[in-house]
């Protein structure tokens, strides 16, 4: 545990937020296997200043366990800390300090596991993979992807270690960005009828993907293993306007789609694209040139491991857990899971409740019981899995 927790307080000291660069953050990693005798391969990012992690130890075959976490936080900004968001402050039973839940945590777990496995004569090989930008769209994971793609071999199960109060979650919504750009006319405000408003067109966007969600929520597939069992559609952002005496020609709207597995993104986009054709050639009738535009600014699929995998009866063994869940918040799993073909499950200590929020913490208890996971995991590695 002492080594897990000195871990913890160094990965806290790197202020790895997404928009800054996590680079000290890998080379500190990459140090410290390499004092064991494995040398990691580092995939850079093209500023050199961003890169993923991926490390093997035991023999050289297909299969074996993969723990997957990113090491990338969100930003303190405009939030009321009470403790040192980059320091890793131990109190009454907690580790406080950004990153400490979502999810140093388990990388400090999964890394003082990895070095505990150098030792070990396993039999089946324990795969470690850092990554970057996970915050902000499993983004800088896709270069580790593709290089585990072109590689011999693979592991045979991952464990993605995203805060679950260490409960076995086996699915997670997939989520589709989008970004709507909407075209009008630009005019005087005294004569805005002869104008096309494009802040107008956003707002009817808007109602159309209002009411697509009442219909999912009323009607739309259901998986009751989630807090919210169906598929939703959320507006984050509308922009547009100049000045109050000028009709505005142009307006953009964010949303995006989180969905179940049994529905496609894709296809509620291209739904919802017949639903809005209507107001756009009524619009057209004014203003030629009013048009909305749909650009997908970021996606990744969810994760739906079945619950009789092999995966999942594995893992209950190592974790005394007999029950499974599924999360509303996404991870780097479904990309694994998808694109690898690696099945996967979502384990790890802390809670998304204190994750992103300020004081965040890991309680103690709650990395002991991860330590102890990963430590029947190295165990059944020395047997084989």
């Amino acid at each position: 545990m002492n080594q897990t927790v000195n871990i913890l307080d160094d990965l806290i000291g790197f202020a790895s937020v997404s928009r800054d660069p996590n680079r000290m953050l890998i080379d500190y990693v990459a140090d410290k296997l390499a004092s064991h005798g494995v040398n990691p391969v580092i995939i850079p990012d093209e500023s050199g200043k961003k890169a993923n992690l991926y490390a093997v130890t035991g023999p050289n075959i297909d299969g074996g366990v993969m723990l997957s976490g990113h090491t990338d936080v969100v930003p303190i900004d405009g939030q009321n800390w009470t403790k040192p968001a980059f320091t890793c402050t131990h109190e009454d039973g907690k580790y406080y300090g950004r990153g400490t839940a979502d999810m140093k945590g388990f990388v400090a777990s999964s890394i003082a596991s990895f070095i505990d496995a150098t030792h070990l004569e396993l039999t089946s090989p324990l795969h470690l993979a850092l990554s970057y930008d996970e915050e902000i769209g499993c983004i800088g994971v896709h270069s580790l992807i593709d290089m585990m793609g072109k590689s011999k071999y693979k592991p045979a199960f991952c464990i993605v270690g995203e805060p679950t109060e260490m409960g076995l979650a086996t699915g997670h919504k997939g989520k589709t960005a989008i970004r709507a750009d909407c075209q009008g006319r630009e005019g005087h405000s005294a004569l805005a009828p002869m104008a096309m408003n494009a802040l107008h067109l956003a707002c009817d966007l808007v109602s159309e993907i209002r009411q697509m969600q009442a219909e999912l929520a009323l009607h739309g597939q259901k998986d009751d293993d989630y807090n919210v069992p169906y598929t939703t559609m959320h507006v984050g952002r509308i922009e547009g306007g100049i000045q109050l005496n000028i009709v505005p020609n142009a307006a953009f709207i964010d949303f995006e789609i989180r969905n179940l597995a049994e529905d496609d993104p894709i296809a509620l986009l291209a739904s919802l694209k017949e639903r809005i054709t209507p107001i756009i050639q009524a619009a057209k009738k004014t203003a030629p040139e009013a048009d909305i535009q749909f650009t997908i600014t970021n996606t990744y699929p969810g994760l739906n491991t079945p619950k009789e995998a092999e995966i999942v009866s594995f893992m209950k063994l190592l974790t005394g857990n007999n029950s499974t869940i599924k999360m509303a918040f996404g991870t780097e799993g479904g990309l694994f899971s998808r694109n690898l073909g690696i099945p996967t499950v979502v384990c790890g200590p802390g809670s998304m409740d204190q994750g992103h929020k300020p004081d965040e913490f890991v309680s103690a208890e709650q990395l002991a019981q991860c330590d102890n996971m990963l430590a029947a995991l190295n165990q059944r590695l020395v047997k084989g899995i």
